[in-house]
């Protein structure tokens, strides 16, 4: 299926441009998570997380002036789900004794002062409960995960290709995971296992991406010997620019999906999906390319610069014989 047919487009232009763009954004996250924080799932910082669904409708107000006699300003609470539901999913840092019966202390508190607020008649929807040791070896497990996949994409394009393209690869993808931390940091999202297993996708999904551009570039690389990298760059990305239209559009699609209909459960992880499969291909084509294109310069290739002017054959050259000089015809 071919949706561009020839098309010429130089996306080598926008690099700067683009990268002035993901540096913007790149610093903003930095400084939003720098200043207010991004908010860990109960899984890295433990807590309890409990959701009550009401029979009439409460406010968050209520609900925290409920709380914080008991349990201080160090408790979140949100509406859960559908409003129309009335669920309250409200997270406190304490937690009980990580087994035995005790281990419910904190939900059943909780419980007990809403009905002491006298907010009506509620039930227990869920609960989460994690201890503190378990969410620091979880912490310690996505970190190495994310770090371990890094260096797994290194190692296997550098075998496969070249340096120049590991780095490329490498760069776009740590600018994908930065740039989808920001957006998490500016809407406000937890960093669960949800959006854990969400990044580890989405670098596995641009790192596929990438593959497939660089492979093309190698393949021009052998009939383009007299041609820029720029210029060799720019044609297999317009090769592939159906194919990644397709891949990244049906990919988005689902996460689209995913994202409207999938619950509050599946919110972040589908926002994270959404977010990475857009900035995914956006760096393919303008990092991970520039990045190539910067560490191998504007010259034309390594085959090129020895290639002579005419078309050679791989035989050494010939000595050119001496011309006999010819005899002037005489007058008759």
């Amino acid at each position: 299926m071919h949706i561009f047919k020839d098309t010429h487009f130089d996306f080598l232009r926008w690099r700067w441009h683009a990268i002035a763009l993901s540096a913007l954004i790149v610093a903003a996250g930095v400084f939003t998570i720098a200043t207010r924080g991004i908010q860990k799932g109960v899984e890295f910082a433990g807590g309890t997380v409990v959701i009550e669904q009401f029979d009439q409708a409460v406010s968050i107000q209520q609900v925290r002036a409920a709380l914080e006699k008991s349990f201080g300003q160090d408790i979140s609470i949100q509406e859960f789900g559908d409003p129309s539901q009335r669920q309250v999913m409200i997270r406190v840092a304490q937690v009980g004794a990580e087994s035995g019966a005790s281990l419910g202390t904190t939900a059943d508190a909780l419980e007990a002062a809403l009905k002491q607020a006298n907010l009506g008649n509620f039930r227990r929807q869920g609960t989460e409960i994690v201890g503190p040791a378990v969410g620091r070896e979880l912490t310690t497990k996505g970190i190495s995960a994310t770090v371990l996949s890094l260096a797994g994409i290194l190692a296997y394009i550098s075998f496969r290709f070249q340096l120049s393209f590991a780095t490329g690869a490498v760069v776009a993808t740590m600018h994908d995971l930065l740039v989808t931390f920001a957006f998490l940091a500016f809407f406000g999202y937890d960093l669960t296992l949800n959006v854990i297993a969400a990044l580890l996708t989405i670098t596995g999904f641009s790192t596929n991406d990438t593959i497939v551009i660089f492979d093309r570039v190698r393949e021009n690389l052998r009939g383009m010997r007299r041609d820029s990298i720029g210029t060799i760059i720019n044609v297999a990305i317009n090769q592939t620019l159906g194919r990644t239209i397709i891949t990244s559009g049906t990919a988005l699609l689902s996460a689209l999906a995913l994202f409207f209909f999938g619950g509050e459960v599946l919110h972040g992880f589908a926002f994270t999906m959404v977010v990475g499969i857009i900035t995914g291909t956006y760096s393919t084509v303008f990092i991970a390319a520039a990045i190539v294109s910067f560490w191998r310069g504007s010259a034309p290739t390594r085959a090129a610069s020895h290639a002579p002017a005419t078309a050679s054959t791989g035989a050494p050259p010939q000595p050119q014989r001496k011309q006999k000089p010819q005899r002037k015809a005489r007058a008759s």
